[in-house]
């Protein structure tokens, strides 16, 4: 094979693809990227849960194919002088590398030993657009299970119904749900699937900004994400995950408006005498318009109050700390709806208007002491 391509392009499709890219395996192809040169050239990684394939253009002399170590090669081009790179191997799989005054010779894999990566036919696709689906991914991605023991909810529900998408995260302490119209698509009326967690990092860094749509097939085991000139495919997670919808308590003694920006900076302000070592709930005070929020540890104690639109409590219930910090940062209103029902009820944030998002957070028992 043999070809010429851009050092930005190829450096860029590098960094996207070697996240799907085994660190460590007994298979030498696994650590490789596949480099598939044919009217432009295309790059695969694939660590046999995730993989990821992009295509860059390029000029193409000679078509072919060659695995090389994604790492060397990553060091080897972000080294390289900011000019155009040639790439030229011969049957011995040897691969010569020149750019500028700057020439390496690698060994490179036959194509033969790169795994094949699974297919996705199905009819069912739906399309949304690029800027929406990586909020929705952001905003919920956080309050995934990391506890190996439940495997369901170490991913995202997608969960289609009457034409709008519900991302659902879930960890045993705390759910996040995003609801969006899904704006493009052919699918069963109701159905859903569960995304691992890593596949969803990798599709987030991917997203970008733009209003451009993605392409998501989905079949019964795997799942691919077509976005722009990368698609990404994943493994789904099989398995029975939370009813969300019965998980969400109808009933509130009561619901108080909060400014985002306000709550975020007090919660974070008293958590400063919290770390790892001396873990302690927030404690809040819900009386009238006013939130006292107070935190004691070995360090010392530490209070603070927000102002609230309402007549809250009396209620006084802990919380982890970082579990209200996520969910408040992951707020995109400045202004949120709370509601509280008993100090073992947990806390439901919500818009002001619409139902775009749903953040719940189980309390924390406080001790007298604390």
């Amino acid at each position: 094979m043999k070809f010429t391509c851009d050092k930005a392009a190829l450096s860029e499709a590098l960094a996207v693809v070697s996240k799907a890219v085994s660190a460590k395996s007994s298979i030498p192809a696994l650590e490789g990227i596949l480099l598939s040169a044919g009217d432009n050239l295309n790059l695969t990684g694939y660590n046999l849960e995730i993989g990821i394939q992009t295509t860059i253009e390029a000029s193409v002399i000679k078509r072919g194919d060659i695995i090389l170590n994604a790492r060397l090669l990553g060091d080897i081009v972000r080294k390289l002088p900011d000019e155009m790179i040639s790439f030229e191997s011969d049957e011995t799989l040897l691969m010569t590398i020149k750019c500028g005054r700057t020439e390496f010779n690698i060994i490179g894999i036959s194509s033969n030993d790169f795994p094949e990566m699974p297919q996705v036919f199905s009819v069912d696709y739906l399309e949304i657009s690029q800027k929406t689906l990586k909020s929705m991914i952001s905003q919920t991605i956080f309050a995934i299970s990391t506890n190996e023991n439940k495997p369901i909810h170490t991913g995202s529900l997608f969960d289609i119904k009457e034409g709008f998408l519900n991302v659902v995260s879930v960890d045993g302490y705390r759910l996040a749900l995003r609801k969006e119209p899904i704006e493009n698509g052919t699918y069963k009326t109701d159905f859903s699937f569960v995304v691992p967690g890593n596949s969803l990092r990798e599709v987030e860094r991917i997203l970008s900004d733009v209003d451009d749509a993605v392409s998501i097939s989905i079949d019964k085991k795997h799942i691919t994400f077509k976005i722009g000139d990368t698609t990404l495919t994943s493994r789904l997670l099989e398995g029975e995950f939370l009813n969300y919808q019965n998980a969400i308590p109808k009933a509130k003694a009561f619901d108080v408006v909060a400014n985002v920006k306000e709550l975020t900076n007090a919660v974070d302000r008293v958590s400063l005498i919290i770390n790892e070592r001396l873990k302690s709930p927030v404690r809040c005070n819900f009386e009238g318009d006013v939130l006292k929020i107070t935190c004691v540890t070995s360090m010392g104690k530490a209070y603070d109050e927000c102002q609230l639109e309402g007549n809250a409590g009396p209620l006084e219930i802990g919380f982890n700390n970082r579990y209200l910090l996520d969910a408040l940062h992951a707020c995109p209103d400045d202004k949120v709806i709370m509601e509280l029902n008993t100090y073992l009820s947990p806390c439901i944030i919500r818009p002001i208007e619409g139902d775009s998002y749903v953040y719940l957070i189980l309390p924390v028992r406080l001790k007298a002491a604390e």
